[in-house]
């Protein structure tokens, strides 16, 4: 018979905590099993230093096909911490028994839209809506507080019976997918293992309870007279106690129930064999060692990344702020700073608590809130937590209370505890700082002797070398000076890793940039972990609390400072794929950071990724930052770089290809002009990298300023293209021919490439042009303005001055060039306006109403 004593819990729950603690005192079990990372178990004495808590297990995993970074965070009420702290401390052997964060379990449960919503995510779905209509709450967590976190004094028998209620209801008998199926597999192995080296004494299993029911008919599996005795069910943890289902009391366990009627329990699910008809382990892993019948079972084999994968597990400080769901983290209890003092000082403390707190920032915030609020916010709470049957004020009434009192404003949308998920940007500020109350603002803390990635120790080490470990004020770095250009790269490394501290306030945008000097200053909130954006997402670097946990995690990406920036460098370079929109800024990048062994790697794959870009806009964007490095730079020790070299070449090379393919399209697009730009650029400035000749270059841009398919500004671009390589086309012949609808698109074309080729001489493009635009009809001039406009926008003034005064001499007109060129009108509105005049001067004509002068 089974000695197992399974107990289903809720992430976070202080109520669930204290189950935990009150099972080990009673049962005094020989193995306690928690769900956790297995892979940890080898550290579970670093885990149990005295930390200042939150903390949380952060685990990476990486190879040739797949990123898996996860947190699995604890506080001083998460019912998992309870259970190692005090089963040791209880002389049990304490074990984690899932399977490693970055197993593919998880990941089958992260991905797919099918797996989401699998019979058993569907069943708890559905048994907590009919809750929640029952009680009249409008959430789960509300729900979850009514039955289980304030309830009234000497109610821990009922509290496990209303728990196993519950989740029995929510999961029951359905299907997980694939990957919770695996994970319970796996966990059943462990309990099979501890139960057979336990000899016969308990073994408490602590797993979130939606897993519970699920590990109990494995466990029944594996002890089949177990599972064929009468009375309650076998591992059940009121077993042996003096809880039963009829001590749950009365009225909340008939209510659980009732909400369970509308479905037969007799009846076989859809996709589930009927309870004790054998089943297959689907999706169990080939980890799992399974127990030999009659003889102590082997303890499971814990699973290792495949040979060529990077993965491992490293503790790091934690804040109540990441912990709360209404920040996003969905596995678990929302504010946390509200359940710490549930914790410490029990439901009416905890209340009141969370009163004063809030009242105390909103003053803060200069928000006036006076004595006669806070009586009728206390008033409000007290009242709906009687009228709710709360035998205490919930988080749900305070909160309740304190809006009613103190919001007169409508509001835009539903209070946010009356659902799950982030806090709206724009919320009303009353409602923020009251969330803000719920959340806290603990942060945790590693204990000295935690073992930390090697990463950390090189950057502590680099920081206090260059002079930036204890930087107060703002930096300011000569970037032709060796020390300069050393920790100015330090400091770029340390940002595109997304490590809060520095933040970047000037400095070159590119290689050409003639800019010799950065500026950074330090960031607002170096004193914790505000880095909200993806790593390399914003250009952030902390000193102080918030760093530390920002280098455990970037330690995943490896020891050294530079190895770690250049690997997480290539994985963005690998997620961009054909998107070259990040690409350009991601070079420039790679130089800032240092071109080493590793960037040139990440150099070599760039040059590799623009073979398969498929926009021309981008791919100009990562040819002109890559020539103008190749070209320019002498500050970052880039210029005339092979690699560099290489990345020119192959984009050179994918402009063409892409161009000639190119139809359809109206209007002038700049990034495929800047494409054809940049090409130009480097067929004239680095003819010797180019797999292209001028003379096949010139043939190319020829055929596509001849194809009628093709658009009308890359036309424009192409014939300008051949001109600048030696070609004497005549742009005046073309301009002829051209409708006055898509004449301005070719002429943006052709000036964006090769304006000073056609533009000079006595007898110029520009003469041809004004002759073309005098003799247009004025319908047709309005129609071809915007484009015009937009084609000359290529000149600069002092260039577009001197085409003004050359139009003045053309008429025989004196006047100021530069005045002209200075209206403050918009021209297109004026020509309108004129247009308008004549058409309403013709009406009158023809009407008799026009006055004489």
């Amino acid at each position: 018979m089974s000695s197992a004593v399974f107990l289903g819990v809720r992430h976070h729950s202080p109520a669930c905590a204290r189950l935990v603690a009150r099972a080990i005192a009673t049962l005094r079990p020989a193995y306690v099993l928690v769900e956790g990372p297995a892979d940890m178990n080898g550290r579970l004495d670093e885990l149990l230093l005295e930390h200042r808590l939150p903390i949380a297990v952060f685990s990476h995993y990486r190879d040739a096909s797949r990123v898996a970074t996860s947190w699995a965070p604890l506080c001083d009420y998460s019912p998992e911490w309870i259970a190692l702290r005090e089963g040791r401390a209880a002389g049990a052997e304490v074990r984690f028994i899932d399977l490693p964060a970055w197993h593919p379990a998880f990941t089958q449960r992260a991905e797919g839209a099918a797996n989401r919503y699998a019979d058993a995510e569907a069943r708890y779905a559905e048994a907590t809506g009919r809750l929640c209509a029952h009680f009249s709450v409008d959430s789960v967590d509300a729900l979850w507080d009514r039955l289980f976190e304030v309830t009234g004094p000497d109610d821990a028998d009922a509290l496990q019976a209303r728990l196993d209620t519950y989740f029995d209801l929510v999961r029951g008998d359905a299907e997980a997918d694939a990957g919770d199926r695996a994970r319970e597999e796996y966990m059943a192995s462990w309990v099979s293992a501890a139960v057979a080296h336990a000899a016969g004494r308990p073994v408490l299993v602590v797993t979130g309870g939606f897993h519970t029911p699920a590990l109990r008919s494995l466990e029944q599996r594996e002890d089949p007279v177990r599972a064929m005795a009468p009375g309650p069910r076998a591992g059940s943890q009121r077993e042996g106690s003096a809880a039963s289902r009829e001590g749950a009391g009365p009225e909340d366990r008939a209510a659980v129930q009732e909400a369970a009627q509308s479905e037969d329990p007799a009846a076989p699910q859809e996709g589930v064999e009927p309870e004790g008809t054998p089943a297959p382990r689907k999706g169990a892993p080939p980890e799992v060692a399974p127990a030999a019948s009659g003889m102590e079972a082997p303890w499971p084999r814990i699973p290792e990344p495949p040979e060529g994968a990077l993965g491992g597990s490293f503790l790091v400080p934690y804040s109540f702020r990441q912990l709360d769901a209404f920040a996003g983290y969905q596995s678990g209890m929302p504010s946390p700073g509200y359940y710490q003092r549930l914790w410490e000082q029990g439901p009416r403390d905890a209340a009141q608590g969370l009163l004063r707190a809030v009242a105390e920032r909103l003053r803060g915030r200069r928000v006036p809130v006076s004595t006669a609020d806070l009586v009728a916010a206390r008033g409000l709470a007290q009242g709906l937590a009687l009228l709710r049957g709360h035998p205490y004020e919930t988080r749900v009434d305070v909160l309740d209370g304190l809006a009613g009192a103190l919001i007169a404003d409508d509001l835009d949308r539903p209070l946010p505890w009356t659902t799950r998920g982030s806090l709206h940007a724009g919320a009303h500020p009353v409602v923020a700082e009251m969330i803000a109350a719920c959340t806290g603002d603990a942060e945790g803390r590693l204990h000295p002797d935690t073992p930390l990635p090697p990463l950390v120790h090189d950057v502590t080490e680099q920081l206090a070398r260059l002079g930036l470990a204890d930087a107060e004020g703002s930096v300011t770095l000569d970037l032709t000076d060796p020390s300069g250009l050393a920790r100015s790269r330090v400091l770029h490394r340390l940002r595109v890793l997304g490590i809060p501290g520095f933040t970047r306030v000037s400095g070159p945008a590119d290689g050409a940039d003639p800019v010799f000097t950065e500026r950074w200053e330090p960031d607002a909130g170096r004193g914790g972990r505000e880095v909200a954006a993806m790593r390399g997402g914003r250009e952030v670097v902390t000193a102080g609390g918030g760093r530390e946990a920002a280098l455990i995690e970037a330690g995943a990406y490896g020891a050294r400072l530079d190895e770690a920036a250049s690997v997480l460098l290539a994985e963005r370079a690998e997620a961009a794929g054909r998107d070259a929109g990040p690409l350009a800024g991601l070079l420039f990048d790679a130089v800032l950071c240092g071109v080493g062994p590793l960037c040139a790697e990440l150099l070599d794959r760039l040059a590799a990724q623009v073979g398969r870009i498929g926009a021309l806009g981008p791919l100009g964007e990562v040819l002109a930052s890559a020539l103008g490095l190749w070209r320019h730079d002498r500050v970052f020790g880039a210029a005339r770089g092979e690699l560099l070299g290489g990345v020119v070449a192959g984009a050179v090379e994918r402009v063409f290809w892409l161009a000639e393919g190119l139809h359809g399209g109206d209007g002038v697009d700049l990034g495929r002009l800047g494409a054809l730009a940049a090409a130009r650029d480097a067929l004239l400035h680095a003819p010797d990298l180019l797999p292209l000749t001028r003379e096949a270059a010139a043939d190319a841009a020829a055929r596509i300023a001849r194809d009628p398919l093709a658009p009308a500004d890359l036309r424009g671009a192409a014939f300008g293209l051949r001109r600048t390589l030696g070609g004497a086309d005549d742009p005046a012949a073309v301009v002829r021919t051209l409708a006055p609808d898509i004449l301005g698109d070719w002429l943006a074309g052709l000036f964006a490439v090769a304006r000073e080729e056609v533009t000079g001489g006595e007898e110029s493009l520009v003469d041809v042009l004004d002759d073309i635009v005098a003799a247009l009809p004025e319908d047709g001039f309005l129609t071809g303005l915007p484009a015009l406009r937009q084609a000359f926008a290529f000149f600069p003034p002092r260039e577009r001055e001197r085409i003004a005064e050359r139009l003045l001499r053309r008429r025989g007109t004196r006047g100021s060039a530069r005045a002209l060129l200075r209206t403050t009108a918009d021209p297109l509105q004026l020509a309108r306006a004129r247009a308008l005049e004549e058409n309403v001067a013709r009406l009158l004509t023809r009407h008799g109403l026009r006055s004489t002068p």
